[in-house]
C-alpha cells in the first residue's frame, strides 16, 4: 500500500477584479509551484474556486511527508516570505485552514 501523503490547505477571498492574476500566481504554472517544486518531496498543488463565491479560492499542497514540507521551509523559508509578501495585495482575507493528512494515495 502506498504511503499516505501531507497535505496543506489554505482559504483565500480575493479582491474584485485580481482573479486573473490569483489564478495565474497560485495555479498549476504559477509562482507558488515553481517555489514547490524546488523543494524535495513536493507532490502538486490544487487551486479550486467556490461555485457560489467566485472570489472564494482554496489551495491544497501535498507533499510526500509533513517533514519535506517543514524542511522546505527552512531552507526556502525567505523566498516563501516574499512570495507571500508579494501577494497580499491581491487578498482580502488569507486563512490557514489546516494540516492533514490525504488518505487517497491513488494519485501517487
Amino acid at each position: 500500500m502506498p504511503e499516505q501523503s501531507y497535505c496543506f490547505i489554505w482559504e483565500f477571498i480575493v479582491k474584485e477584479g485580481e482573479n486573473n492574476h490569483f489564478e495565474d500566481i497560485y495555479g498549476a504554472e504559477g509562482d507558488w509551484v515553481q517555489l514547490f517544486t524546488m523543494g524535495a518531496g513536493y507532490i502538486r498543488s490544487d487551486l479550486v474556486q467556490d461555485q457560489s463565491d467566485p472570489q472564494r479560492y482554496l489551495t491544497v499542497d501535498y507533499w510526500n511527508r509533513e517533514e519535506d514540507f517543514h524542511e522546505f521551509k527552512k531552507v526556502f523559508g525567505q523566498e516563501y516570505s516574499a512570495l507571500d509578501q508579494e501577494c497580499e495585495g491581491l487578498t482580502i482575507k488569507e486563512r490557514k485552514i489546516g494540516e492533514f493528512t490525504n488518505l487517497n494515495t491513488a494519485f501517487h
